[in-house]
Order: C-alpha cells, then sequence, then structure tokens
C-alpha cells in the first residue's frame, strides 16, 4: 500500500476522525485499492460485509481493483451507501458505476444488497431496510465503510440535519436531493455497525466541508451522520485539504 503523509492512531469514539494525507491522488486510489481488497478477501470467523459509496471519488479505485479479480471471501455481502433513484443501468446508478468490480468478484445476485429503483421511491426505501434488517438479524457486520463527503458537507444521501432526524429509528431512508433527484440512503443507524469507516475525499471544492468534518462542526451533516460511530478515518489528497486545519 502506498505510504501517506501523515498516518495518526485510530480515534477513539468522540474525537476527532484519524487522518491520512497521501501525497498524490494516484496515491489515495492505490492505497484505496489495497485496503479494499483486503476488507473484501479477508476470511475470518463470522459472515461479513462491505459497504461501498458512490459518486466518482471512489471509481479509479473500484477499477484497480476489478483488474486484479480478486477472490471475495466466503459469504462476503456488498451493500451501498446509497443510490440515486434511477434504472439500475443508467450511468448516475452506483450501483452501475460498480458494475466491473461486480463482475470481476462474481458474487451470488443474494450477497449484493442494491436499492431496488425498480419499485416505487418509498418501496424501495422499505425494501432496502427489509433487507438490512435481515442481514443484521444474520450477525452480519460490516468491516468496512466506504463513505464520499460532498462540498456541502452531506454524506450517503444525507443532506440536511433534517434527513438526520427523520432517519432515527430506521435503517434506510426515501431522500429528496437538492439538486432535484430522489434517492435511497443508509442512515446513521447503519454507519454506527460499521466496525471501520473511511470517508474518502479528493477536489478543492472538498476543502471547507473536509475542515468542517474535522472540525466535527454539527453544521457538517457528514460529521452528524457518524458522530456515534466508534472507528472514523480520512483519507484525502493534496488539492483537498484545507490548509487552515494543517
Amino acid at each position: 500500500m502506498a505510504s501517506p503523509n501523515q498516518s495518526p492512531p485510530p480515534s477513539p469514539p468522540g474525537t476527532t476522525p484519524s487522518l491520512q494525507r497521501f501525497g498524490s491522488r494516484s496515491e489515495l486510489d492505490a492505497a484505496l485499492a489495497d485496503r479494499l481488497e483486503r476488507a473484501l478477501t479477508q476470511s475470518d470467523a463470522g459472515p461479513a460485509a462491505v459497504m461501498l459509496s458512490g459518486g466518482s471519488t471512489p471509481l479509479p479505485a473500484y477499477r484497480l481493483l476489478a483488474a486484479r479479480a480478486p477472490r471475495p471471501a466466503p459469504g462476503l455481502v456488498l451493500l451501498y451507501s446509497d443510490d440515486r433513484y434511477v434504472p439500475s443501468s443508467s450511468d448516475a446508478s452506483n450501483y452501475h458505476q460498480t458494475r466491473p468490480l461486480l463482475d470481476a468478484l462474481a458474487l451470488p445476485p443474494q450477497q449484493v444488497l442494491r436499492v431496488a429503483t425498480e419499485l416505487s421511491l418509498s418501496d424501495a426505501a422499505a425494501d432496502y431496510e427489509r433487507r438490512l434488517a435481515q442481514l443484521f438479524e444474520r450477525q452480519v457486520r460490516i468491516r468496512l465503510g466506504l463513505l464520499g463527503l460532498g462540498a456541502d458537507g452531506h454524506t450517503a444521501s444525507l443532506f440536511s440535519a433534517a434527513d438526520v432526524i427523520r432517519a432515527q429509528g430506521r435503517l434506510a431512508l426515501a431522500v429528496h436531493r437538492p439538486d432535484g433527484r430522489d434517492a435511497v440512503s443508509v442512515t446513521p443507524a447503519v454507519l454506527t455497525r460499521a466496525e471501520q469507516l473511511l470517508f474518502v475525499v479528493a477536489g478543492e471544492d472538498k476543502r471547507s466541508a473536509l475542515r468542517a468534518l474535522l472540525q466535527r462542526s454539527s453544521d457538517c451533516v457528514a460529521w452528524r451522520a457518524v458522530s456515534d460511530s466508534t472507528h472514523v478515518e480520512v483519507w484525502t489528497e493534496p488539492e483537498a485539504w484545507p490548509e487552515a486545519t494543517a
């Protein structure tokens, strides 16, 4: 794995997320591919899941990993932090964007939990909640959960404090996005079940949001979404680095 410029120890609950700043975007992509490969292929006691994030930031790492054709651990389950309410064949679909990696892993369909966007929006959210509940009833643990960070401070498809409040007591949520599209998102209740959460942040437009996340600002929806999680990391590259926090 590429060596980051800074690698502090994991943060205990309630403290600033641990931060790793990589020297270049290519180093970040390579390190993420390595981290994902370990999570996807590690065989140990009990069933495990990995949560993938959408957006453009993790796609290079997904492609790098797909080219390696890794052999997934027995019983591995993949799920998604969120997906836009579009056909699963749409270029805007997070599920569709990860198809090269899915094809390389060759998991049985029942081991890939996607948002069923062929249903109505409310039914898609209810269906995703039901299948997540079944996953947890089987004692499947989320070994690693990837998250993105929007320039507005959102993560998954949780865009506002109101979304976080509506998510209480739920595992999946239908969301009306600020861009006019709809989506289905996991909730903080799912994020707290992840043994490790990893924000992957790239691009200079993310600087303000990254600063707010690292400062644990209550105005940052991403921080509110993960504030009860026990292990949160942030990986970033030079363009996204908020110099004011250095």
